[in-house]
């Protein structure tokens, strides 16, 4: 996420780290890096002048030239400044009304409107514990009618029957109604998008808004636009009160431009980012954890709120017991949960972006751990008979050659995650012999430590 944007600024942020004086002349030329570094994230021109005519006028300031580290100082008031320019704090829903509460969806066509609403529908309906009703206005897409319906029942929610011989805001009300008598605590309307900004869409959207009057509007706009995303919510801004923005596609998006622009541009709050294409791939926008990615420095709070959600905590403690006694007992099952648990959390690549100091790696490490790879290594795996997992020791030629043909791989496949495997059981002898998991993670860590908030 924000590949682009966060080489150039973290390249700037070490520069001026090692500083040990800031001079006006070191001040210009590293502004001047932010620059092109936030113009080459495609980032709206006015945002650019802004955000670095207050970084040049802070950095000229006491607050650096009395510090003890001013590369230090520099680098925080960078990362002050993205966290002000996102929007400084978490926005939530205003659902504290009478029940229901409605929320509309808008956009352009392509966008990710209807998997948006199923994802903030399952987002609402696990986390927030609330009753949902999805509904889609879309009349002239019945695909996206079906495709509503289908991912409701994937997410455990309700879709309201619509017929599509209605017009959108008839078919609004009857949801609304609905959602009252049988009480609901949310409506989420899904409407039609078009390839472009368009006075239909836009009179039919006023329509809608009139009808359902709901207490959130979401302009959902896919990030790897860049400035057209900005563009188009201005659009739609100036069309209905638009209350916060779904960025979609964040997790293809190395520019970032869409992220840290569409705030100042619409006056909105980015609300929710999508990082990914499953349900559950929807993350609220905080955007001090995203300046500390942007910059680099991981994102700790995220990784452990992550962790804790997607970690089966019986395996993790049967895991924990086998680890402290050096890996005895460690078996092929274990790897494989722990491989399934890993996808379950997002992938590698999600986690090493939000570990502190671990942005260089994270390339490496999602070539060798891709979700593709993971899914081959758990299939080889669940090819195997119980005692083999048990015991891999007697995994000879023919049985090597059995599991590959079961699973349509090459022995040297299987080969491969044996050895992996042994590399798992040999670091677990050395997590013990060093004195504890804590003790090996904080030699991994760069500059030795515990990050904050993993104490536990």
């Amino acid at each position: 996420m924000f590949d682009g944007l966060s080489k150039r600024l973290d390249a700037v942020a070490q520069r001026m780290r090692g500083r040990g004086r800031i001079t006006e002349e070191n001040i210009r030329e590293t502004v001047r890096d932010v620059r092109m570094a936030l113009l080459e994230a495609d980032v709206a021109l006015p945002v650019v002048r802004a955000f670095t005519e207050q970084v040049k006028e802070r950095a000229a300031g006491a607050e650096v030239a009395k510090s003890l580290t001013p590369g230090q100082a520099f680098v925080k008031i960078v990362q002050d400044e993205l966290v002000r320019t996102m929007g400084e704090k978490v926005e939530p829903l205003a659902l504290n009304v009478q029940p229901p509460a409605i929320v509309l969806l808008a956009g352009l066509q392509g966008a990710g409107k209807t998997t948006s609403a199923a994802k903030l529908a399952r987002y609402l309906h696990e986390r927030e514990k609330k009753r949902v009703l999805l509904v889609s206005c879309d009349v002239y897409r019945p695909a996206a009618i079906e495709q509503l319906a289908t991912l409701a029942g994937e997410i455990g929610v309700e879709a309201f029957p619509v017929d599509a011989n209605d017009d959108p805001e008839k078919i609004a009300r009857k949801a609304v109604d609905h959602a009252k008598r049988h009480y609901f605590d949310v409506v989420l309307v899904d409407t039609a998008g078009r390839l472009a900004v368009d006075e239909a869409m836009m009179d039919e959207i006023r329509r809608l808004h009139g009808a359902v009057q709901p207490v959130e509007t979401l302009f959902v706009v896919d990030a790897m636009t860049g400035q057209d995303a900005v563009r188009t919510a201005a659009a739609f801004g100036e069309a209905v009160p638009l209350t916060g923005v779904i960025l979609t596609k964040t997790d293809g998006d190395a520019r970032g431009g869409a992220a840290l622009s569409v705030r100042h541009v619409t006056g909105a709050p980015v609300k929710f980012m999508g990082v990914g294409e499953k349900t559950d791939a929807l993350e609220p926008f905080h955007p001090d954890r995203v300046a500390s990615r942007i910059l680099g420095m991981g994102d700790v709070v995220s990784l452990v709120e992550e962790v804790e959600r997607g970690i089966d905590k019986e395996k993790a403690e049967q895991l924990e017991k086998k680890l402290r006694k050096g890996g005895k007992g460690f078996d092929l099952t274990d790897f494989r949960d722990q491989m399934e648990q890993i996808t379950n959390m997002g992938g590698i690549g999600s986690l090493m972006e939000k570990m502190p100091g671990m942005g260089g790696m994270q390339e490496r490490l999602q070539g060798q751990m891709d979700e593709g790879r993971v899914r081959r290594l758990v299939a080889i795996v669940n090819a195997m008979t119980p005692a083999e997992r048990a015991r891999p020791d007697i995994i000879n030629g023919s049985r090597k050659r059995r599991i590959a043909a079961g699973t349509g791989v090459q022995v040297q496949d299987v080969n491969r995650l044996l050895k992996q495997f042994k590399q798992m059981q040999k670091m677990m002898k050395q997590v013990k012999k060093k004195g504890g998991a804590r003790r090996m993670f904080e030699q991994m860590m760069p500059g030795g430590g515990m990050p904050p908030g993993m104490g536990r």
